[in-house]
């Protein structure tokens, strides 16, 4: 059995990850002083940042409990007490997301982007891919596609002042005769989008979609009610193009490191697929 240089057992990954989970937090309570915190700075200090005891008092927990997080103890550790202890160290974003994976809980405050926000240079990114490709919001509308995803689709995203690919797949008629084997993809993208929306139900452009399909879709509505959650995954996805006829591609999607919530959606033919 092997050991890290910490003496931590390498086979233990959860021992592991609660170390560097320690290792981290305590060099971020290294970098915050006194007056960073809202506190006085008081006596010389021998070593620079925050103690224990502040920090500490600070998230409303007891010194012991915060001292055995650092010590990379098994505790158990709310997502509201990682949430005070983020916001007291001044993690910066991917600071607090790197926190909370090494926790291994979701964050309850976590960044939100303006939902319909993209980057600038995203639809002249999308122009610059040959396949169909086209970026996708917490809420799936699609906020950049280029022409060949359009060409694609028929023409359905000119048609939308703001397309939203589950508006099409349940309330366009067009879907079912373009998308093959539309029942199957229908079941699944519904357990694809709960899994993404899961952390923004609360947010008004997700209840409204949801409102709207659930009222005019009984399809949707059958399938959200059974609570399946799946990974947004790749694969073949094959259409019935009204003039090109069966063409066949296989997803990949990419999510933006900038932007956590926008999934980059491309469409690659077979000889594409080869090539890459």
């Amino acid at each position: 059995m092997t050991t890290s240089p910490h003496g931590v057992a390498s086979h233990d990954g959860s021992a592991l990850r609660r170390h560097a989970l320690g290792e981290f937090v305590r060099s971020a309570r290294s970098r915050i002083t006194p007056q960073m915190a809202g506190l006085p700075e008081g006596m010389r200090r021998r070593t620079p940042g925050l103690r224990r005891e502040e920090v500490a008092q600070l998230c409303g927990i007891s010194v012991t409990w915060y001292t055995w997080i650092e010590q990379g103890r098994e505790v158990s550790v709310s997502p509201s007490v990682w949430s005070r202890i983020a916001g007291v160290l001044q993690l910066a974003r991917a600071e607090r997301a790197y926190l909370f994976d090494l926790a291994d809980c979701a964050d309850p405050h976590h960044a939100r982007d303006d939902a319909g926000a993209a980057p600038g240079p995203l639809q002249e990114c999308v122009n610059a891919i040959n396949a169909p490709a086209y970026v996708l919001d917490r809420a799936w509308n699609v906020l950049a596609y280029n022409d060949a995803l359009r060409e694609l689709f028929d023409d359905w995203p000119t048609r939308d002042a703001q397309p939203n690919l589950l508006r099409y797949i349940f309330m366009d008629p067009a879907a079912r005769e373009l998308v093959v084997d539309w029942d199957q993809r229908a079941r699944r993208v519904v357990a694809e989008f709960r899994a993404d929306a899961g952390a923004h139900l609360d947010e008004p452009a997700v209840l409204g979609l949801l409102d709207t399909l659930s009222l005019q879709s009984p399809v949707f509505a059958h399938w959200w009610t059974r609570h399946a959650v799946v990974e947004r995954e790749g694969g073949l996805r094959e259409f019935q193009h009204p003039r090109e006829g069966k063409l066949a591609f296989q997803q990949i999607t990419f999510r933006l490191a900038t932007h956590p919530d926008l999934k980059l959606v491309m469409l690659l033919s077979g000889a594409a697929q080869q090539a890459a």
